[in-house]
């Protein structure tokens, strides 16, 4: 194997590397329903936090919280999944590399 490929390649390998760790600390915020939930997550699809606004904290609207979270929960993820594909993609050139994102 040339040298200099093996070289790209480690360098290719770093890069990535670090790209995941920035991806545990970088985060995305969803809002749904007007701003009634908003969810924070990282880049590694952890959920960092749930905000609930008190005016939607009622016991016969429980049904009607459950669902913003869970919409709340899904946009944050699909958010964090977008960046962190970004990410990997600026890195490796649009390139789809199996277990990267």
């Amino acid at each position: 194997m040339n040298k200099n490929l093996l070289k790209q390649a480690q360098q290719l390998q770093a890069r990535l590397e670090q790209a995941k760790k920035d991806l545990e600390t970088a985060t995305v915020e969803a809002s749904v329903g007007g701003g009634m939930v908003t969810v924070v997550a990282t880049g590694d699809m952890t959920i960092q936090s749930i905000k609930i606004n008190k005016d939607v904290i009622e016991p016969d609207e429980s049904d009607m919280l459950e669902d913003l979270v869970l919409a709340g929960v899904n946009e944050a993820l699909t958010m964090a999944q977008n960046m962190a594909n970004e990410k990997m993609s600026s890195l490796t050139g649009g390139l789809n590399l199996p277990g990267l994102s």
